[in-house]
């Protein structure tokens, strides 16, 4: 855990917020697609990895009012505080390969992670993570780059993913709400393949 935090840790401390591959200007599409499965304002949502992303302000101005942003960056949790300002909000520095949850959610959220975890171990720890922050009739919805999409992300190798490899991960307890492919522009221009997939804790 310790490598994987200091690594984050340099990147966010080192690089603008619009100066990494995967930052989004606008969030709407992802608000709009939680708010589809999860569309109670009252519900506990967890965005895992959350970053800078800019989802969190974006949820909390849709009017949800119990949200979890969750990062293994103390930096970058720290700047996305400054950045959102006060709200619904809890703030939680962890690793989610190594952090079992203390709560369960209605929804989790998962835009990027899961995809660097490239050792069974840490997937084994996540997916633990996921049963314990979840509870029949929670909604995961887990974006990583696609089968045709990089290798490699922020200098770290990834494991990709498609339509079957989130069902075969997520098997048994979860089955398939709907599962998508999505193209995601870098603010240098570059085009990233990814898959989305959304799924329904089974009772």
């Amino acid at each position: 855990m310790t490598d994987r935090r200091a690594h984050w840790d340099t990147v966010y401390a080192e690089k603008a917020e619009d100066a990494v591959s995967w930052f989004e200007a606008d969030a709407r599409d992802r608000v709009a697609l939680i708010a589809r499965h999860v569309p109670d304002r009252a519900a506990a949502l967890l965005d895992v990895g959350s970053g800078r992303t800019r989802l969190i302000p974006a949820l909390v101005a849709a009017g949800y009012r119990d949200v979890t942003a969750l990062d293994i960056s103390a930096e970058a949790v720290a700047r996305a505080k400054v950045g959102t300002g006060v709200g619904p909000v809890a703030w939680v520095v962890a690793d989610i390969a190594e952090r079992t949850p203390d709560r369960a959610y209605a929804l989790w959220h998962d835009r990027a992670v899961l995809h660097f975890l490239t050792e069974a171990a840490d997937r084994d720890g996540y997916r633990r993570a996921l049963l314990a922050g979840t509870e029949p009739g929670s909604v995961a919805i887990l974006s990583a780059f696609a089968p045709d999409g990089p290798t490699m992300c922020s200098g770290l190798p990834v494991r990709r993913y498609g339509q079957a490899e989130f069902e075969a991960f997520l098997w048994p307890g979860f089955t398939t709400r709907e599962s998508f492919p999505a193209l995601h522009r870098t603010p240098g221009g570059a085009e990233q393949r990814f898959h989305v997939h959304v799924a329904w804790r089974l009772p």
